[in-house]
């Protein structure tokens, strides 16, 4: 079953969505992309400074680069709350789980989580970088263009609909039985936030 979302349905779920736990906030899924629209759920992640999510297409298909060419470790982790998550998918449906490495029932907002935040992710420490993710074409596709209208929409950006990216600062491993904790929140402005296409 394909299930496009309508856009009453998406606001009327936006007080539910913000309600979600600013802290300590319990995992839904953990899913590995080997590579293109491939999705591997799994029970525990290997989270690196160097490589990301080891196995992850991050360091062969990185939509963002540094200046150097490198993959830019801003991008290597990214977290979907799980009450969006629930709103555009299930399991069963027929379009393809988002295919983000953690969902978590976490309030993902720019006011609980400014850039720089720091997150434990079991023994692994995530930075909130401030690449925003804007959710690309294949949000559009896979989930209907008031889904993909919803996460830009005006004052909607603040929220981080579509969650957060993150860079690995401490080498670890989550599981489904850890967490998601907020070590630190940082300070970065709201104007620092960059769209990435």
């Amino acid at each position: 079953m394909k299930r496009h979302p309508p856009l009453r349905d998406l606001m009327t779920a936006l007080p539910d969505i913000c309600a979600a736990p600013p802290d300590d906030a319990p995992i839904r899924y953990l899913c590995q992309r080997p590579d293109f629209g491939q999705r591997d759920f799994v029970d525990r992640l290997n989270l690196t400074v160097e490589q990301g999510i080891p196995g992850e297409r991050w360091l062969r298909h990185p939509w963002l680069r540094l200046p150097d060419g490198r993959p830019d470790p801003a991008i290597q982790v990214s977290i979907l709350p799980a009450r969006v998550c629930d709103l555009i998918w299930q399991p069963g449906d027929a379009a393809p789980h988002p295919g983000d490495p953690i969902v978590a029932d976490l309030d993902t907002g720019l006011d609980n989580l400014p850039t720089g935040s720091l997150i434990g992710a079991g023994s692994a420490v995530l930075q909130v970088s401030p690449v925003f993710n804007t959710a690309c074409v294949k949000w559009r596709v896979r989930y209907g263009e008031d889904a993909f209208r919803w996460i830009n929409m005006e004052d909607h950006p603040r929220l981080r609909l579509r969650g957060i990216l993150c860079a690995v600062i401490r080498d670890g491993v989550v599981t489904m039985a850890d967490r998601l904790k907020v070590l630190r929140r940082g300070d970065g402005p709201g104007s620092d936030i960059a769209k990435a296409g």
